[in-house]
């Protein structure tokens, strides 16, 4: 009888779960929505884009058309010769930074010495010579003609050291040295040389633009000297041996033309434009890119704005020094 008992009430109790069944099924029965194609309304949408709100709930306010605000400059990008100006000015800055803090590489510095140095006197002097004996036929058969052949010698003095020497000098090594820096500079700017050097813990600028402007600016005033040396010399033999000028006589004139703030100011422009080379040559060299074609067309700039840049500091420097002076001649003819 207990027991039966029992076996009613373990029937009637409802049995618990380890696991409770949750009040939500877990796994919805998916649900297909048959829609019928509407031909109007597609046509609709296609023509009004406007029209179309995506089921938004807020579909009833007017989306804003106006576009979004943008920066003036955003997508303006400066020219490339006025990159390269800016360029130039913050290299020749850093140069004069690095050299006053005494920041030099001097083996490297020594090194682009000896390649602006000796490596281009042979073709300056070769200019010089020439240079100075095509000035003499120009104006000494004039010259002689008129009686002032004791003046010849003094004109020659003035023109190689105030003008001649310094420009030819620098348009020489323009040609020779501002193309070799700009084409090197170019290639491992493209190769990514440059960079490396960044990573190895070494700027760019100590390593390869200093020494090279340091150099040009210390090896050019020799030059120039050199070059006004043989080409006085040369235009002494031409007017000697052509329209018989006596040497003695052209040496005399030069010496009593002659002043030292004449080659003095010969020296400042050679070093004035062998930092407008070097500058201008590393600049182009370091912001090239492109490829070979991209170094090309750097080494080909460079020495175009080098020029360029030479003549207007020589025009520059000959107002600045020369404006005053007008005595030289009268003490060259004794």
């Amino acid at each position: 009888m207990a027991s039966a008992s029992l076996l009613r009430l373990s029937l009637s109790k409802p049995t618990t779960s380890l696991y409770p069944k949750p009040d939500f099924p877990l796994f919805q029965p998916s649900t297909r929505i048959a829609i019928k194609p509407n031909r109007h309304h597609l046509i609709t949408r296609l023509c009004h884009p406007d029209s179309i709100t995506n089921n938004s709930p807020n579909s009833s306010i007017p989306l804003s058309t106006s576009p979004p605000p943008s920066n003036l400059f955003a997508n303006w990008t400066p020219p490339r010769a006025l990159w390269r100006g800016l360029s130039a000015l913050v290299l020749a800055g850093q140069v004069a930074h690095r050299v006053l803090t005494g920041r030099v590489h001097r083996r490297n510095t020594l090194q682009q010495l000896e390649r602006v140095g000796p490596g281009s006197t042979g073709v300056s002097l070769l200019t010089a010579a020439f240079v100075g004996m095509a000035f003499t036929i120009q104006f000494v058969r004039e010259f002689t003609r008129l009686g002032l052949h004791r003046s010849v010698g003094g004109v020659l003095a003035l023109a190689l050291s105030r003008e001649l020497s310094p420009v030819v000098t620098a348009v020489v090594a323009a040609g020779r040295v501002g193309s070799a820096f700009a084409a090197e500079l170019g290639t491992m700017q493209v190769s990514e040389q440059t960079d490396t050097l960044r990573v190895l813990g070494t700027q760019p600028v100590d390593y390869l633009v200093t020494p090279r402007v340091l150099a040009c600016i210390l090896a050019l005033p020799v030059l120039t000297l050199l070059c006004f040396a043989v080409g006085l010399a040369s235009s002494a033999f031409l007017a000697d041996t052509i329209f018989g000028v006596s040497i003695n006589i052209i040496l005399d004139s030069a010496r009593r033309a002659l002043r030292p703030w004449d080659v003095l100011s010969s020296m400042i422009k050679s070093q004035v434009f062998g930092a407008v080379i070097s500058v201008v040559s590393c600049a182009w060299g370091v912001t090239t890119h492109g490829g070979a074609k991209g170094v090309g067309e750097s080494t080909t700039s460079a020495v175009v704005i080098s020029l360029v840049g030479i003549f207007i500091a020589d025009f520059a420097l000959s107002y600045l020094f020369f404006q005053g002076a007008g005595d030289s001649l009268k003490y060259a003819m004794g």
